[in-house]
This record gives structure tokens, sequence and C-alpha cells, in this order.
């Protein structure tokens, strides 16, 4: 079992930027994983927001693509999600995922999730 927790959610008024991150733990072969972002939608329970490979390869929902950025750290522990050019419709509670499938990441049904950090953008 994985353990994921987020930190880094807040306000921020629109057109600022938030980094959000997501420490993982609790097996072994957590560096088997890959990990990304996801968030509630409307009319959908979650949507794919980002995430990132053990290759280091990286995929964006064109919503945020081109203002996000997803990175990891060299432990493949940690995830990192810098959010530049917050919108309002950015606001919601963002939950990190990770799996040894990167298809059900994309998909938004990962294996593992974590509790959210909610994010708020203001007009």
């Amino acid at each position: 079992q994985v353990q994921l927790v987020e930190s880094g959610g807040g306000f921020v008024q629109a057109g600022g930027s938030l980094r959000l991150s997501c420490a993982a733990s609790g097996r072994t072969s957590i560096r088997m994983y890959a990990m990304g972002w996801l968030r509630p939608a409307p009319g959908k329970e979650r949507e794919f927001v980002a995430a990132i490979a053990l290759s280091n390869d990286e995929y964006y929902a064109d919503s945020v693509n081109g203002r996000f950025s997803v990175s990891r750290d060299n432990s493949k522990t940690t995830v990192y999600l810098q959010m530049n050019s917050l919108k309002r419709e950015d606001t919601a509670v963002y939950y990190c995922e990770g799996d040894n499938s990167m298809e059900l990441l994309r998909t938004s049904r990962p294996t593992s999730w974590g509790q959210g950090t909610q994010v708020t953008v203001s007009a």
C-alpha cells in the first residue's frame, strides 16, 4: 500500500502561482510508480491534470498545458505541480495519484491517491 500526502494548496489571485507537493511512502517499490495529479470537474468525479513517468516523460491535460509543470525529485518519491497563470476555473481540491500504469493515471483510475489539497483562485 502506498501513502500519498499532498501539501502546498491555498488562496491565490487569478494570474498568480502555487506549487503543490506530494510525498509518497509506505512501499519499497514506490520508485516503480508513475505519479501525477487529479481534480474534480463538472460532470466528472475527477479529471486528469498532469503526470510524470519514471522516465521523466510528462503528460498534461489540454486545459493546463503551458501553464502547469509537473516534476519529481531525484529519489522519485516526491512529485510537484507548479501552477502558473492560475484561473478561477482551476479552483479545486487537487489529489496526488500514483500507479504503475501511466494509462490508469491519464484516465483518472489510479491505484493510489491522497487526501487532497485545496486550491482557491479568486478574481
